[in-house]
C-alpha cells in the first residue's frame, strides 16, 4: 500500500483551443464567434484549431477548411500566426517552470507537471492546478483546461473530461471508479481503427481489457497487449521528463493543385529534406533515417524510409536520398496531393555512439 507522501501528484494542462482563443483575445470582434485558424478553404486549406463557438457546428481541427465552411457558413476564418502563438506559449511555460522544474512539454499549449513537491509548497495538486489555472488566465488572458491524477495516462484523460476551462482530479482512491467508466479508445494508443478491432471482439470498455482472452487482444492490438493491459489497471509509471529530446523533424505541404509532374515533385522533396536538414544543423544532429510521405489525388497515403549509416544531416545527401525514394512511388504517374519529408533516429554527435540495431537497407 502506497502512503500518502509516495504518491505522485501528477498534472496534465492543456490549453483550450489554443490558437482560436489567442485570436478572439487579441480581436474582440472575435469573441463569441465561430472562429477557425487554417488555411484558405479554396485552396485545400485544413483547419489548425477552432473555437469553441466553431465546435458547436461540428468543426474540429485536421478537417478541409472547406468542409468546415460547409458546417458553419457563418465560420470565420484567421490566418494563423505562429510567432504570436509561440509567444503566449513561451508564457504559460514560464509560469509551468516557476512552479515546478518536472515539466515536460508535449506541444506549444499541453505539458505535464509533476507537483508533488512543488514551488509554492502545496500538498494537493487541485490546490495547485486551480492557481495555475487562475495565473494563466490572469497573465495571458487565455484559459486553460487541467487534469490530476497519480500518474500521466489518468491525467491527461482528466483534463479533457471537462473542457473548456476544466479541472478534473481522480484522487487515488477514486482511480478504480473512474476507470469503470472509460470506453476501451480511452487508452493511451487506442486509434479509430484499433478500437473498432477491440469492439468486434467483444472489448469495448477499458476495464473490458482485464478479463480479454490473451490471443484475441493480441490479435486485436498485437505488441501493445501488455501495456494496454498495465493502462487498463490504471498503471503508468512513466516519469515526466522535462526537456525532453526531439525524436524527429519534418515538414509537409498539402498543394492547391495536385502536382503530376515528377520534376515538381522531385524540387519539392528536395526543398523539404533540405529544410530538415537545416534544423538539423540548428539542433547540432545528425539523423540515420529518412521518410518520405505521398498522398495521391484520391486519399491514399503512403510512406517509404531509408535507414543508413554514419549518420549524417548533409543537405545534398538527405535531399538526395529523399528523392531516390520516390522511385518506390507511383508520383508522377498518379496526381499527388501532399508531400512529406522527415528525418528519424536523431543522433547527438558529442554523445558516445550506441549499436542502433538499424538496418542498411531499405524499409517500408
Amino acid at each position: 500500500m502506497l502512503t500518502a507522501a509516495a504518491i505522485r501528484r501528477i498534472l496534465h494542462v492543456d490549453m483550450d483551443a489554443f490558437y482560436a482563443s489567442v485570436e478572439q483575445r487579441d480581436n474582440p470582434a472575435l469573441r463569441g464567434k465561430p472562429v477557425a485558424v487554417g488555411g484558405n478553404p479554396s485552396e485545400r486549406g485544413v483547419v489548425a484549431a477552432a473555437s469553441y463557438e466553431a465546435r458547436a457546428f461540428g468543426v474540429r481541427s485536421a478537417i478541409p477548411m472547406a468542409r468546415a465552411v460547409r458546417l458553419c457558413p457563418s465560420l470565420i476564418i484567421v490566418r494563423p500566426d505562429f510567432t504570436k502563438y509561440k509567444v503566449a506559449s513561451q508564457a504559460v511555460f514560464q509560469l509551468f517552470r516557476s512552479v515546478t522544474p518536472l515539466v515536460e512539454p508535449l506541444s506549444l499549449d499541453e505539458a505535464y507537471l509533476d507537483v508533488t513537491e512543488n514551488a509554492w509548497g502545496e500538498p494537493l495538486g487541485r490546490a495547485v492546478a486551480q492557481r495555475l489555472k487562475t495565473e494563466i488566465r490572469e497573465s495571458t488572458g487565455l484559459t486553460a483546461s487541467a487534469g490530476v491524477a497519480p500518474n500521466k495516462f489518468l491525467a491527461k484523460i482528466a483534463s479533457a473530461w471537462k473542457k473548456p476551462d476544466g479541472l478534473t482530479v481522480i484522487a487515488p482512491e477514486r482511480v478504480e471508479h473512474f476507470l469503470q467508466r472509460l470506453p476501451v479508445d480511452a487508452l493511451w494508443g487506442v486509434g479509430p481503427v484499433t478500437a473498432a478491432r477491440l469492439r468486434e471482439r467483444g472489448i469495448t470498455r477499458l476495464i473490458d481489457v482485464r478479463a480479454a482472452d490473451e490471443a484475441k487482444l493480441r490479435d486485436a492490438v498485437g505488441s501493445q497487449t501488455d501495456w494496454l493491459r498495465r493502462l487498463a489497471d490504471g498503471i503508468d509509471d512513466r516519469p515526466v521528463v522535462p526537456n525532453r529530446a526531439a525524436k524527429s523533424c519534418g515538414n509537409e505541404n498539402t498543394f492547391s493543385r495536385d502536382l503530376t509532374n515528377l520534376d515538381d515533385i522531385r524540387g519539392a522533396i528536395d526543398d523539404m529534406a533540405r529544410g530538415d536538414a537545416e534544423w538539423l544543423e540548428r539542433r547540432s544532429l545528425l539523423c540515420r533515417t529518412v521518410t518520405i510521405k505521398v498522398r495521391y489525388d484520391d486519399f491514399t497515403t503512403i510512406t517509404r524510409s531509408h535507414s543508413q549509416l554514419p549518420a549524417t544531416r548533409d543537405p545534398d545527401l538527405l535531399a538526395a536520398r529523399a528523392c531516390a525514394l520516390l522511385e518506390r512511388t507511383e508520383a508522377g504517374r498518379r496526381p499527388v496531393r501532399l508531400l512529406g519529408v522527415s528525418v528519424h533516429n536523431l543522433v547527438d554527435p558529442s554523445e558516445p555512439p550506441a549499436d542502433s540495431g538499424l538496418p542498411f537497407a531499405d524499409n517500408e
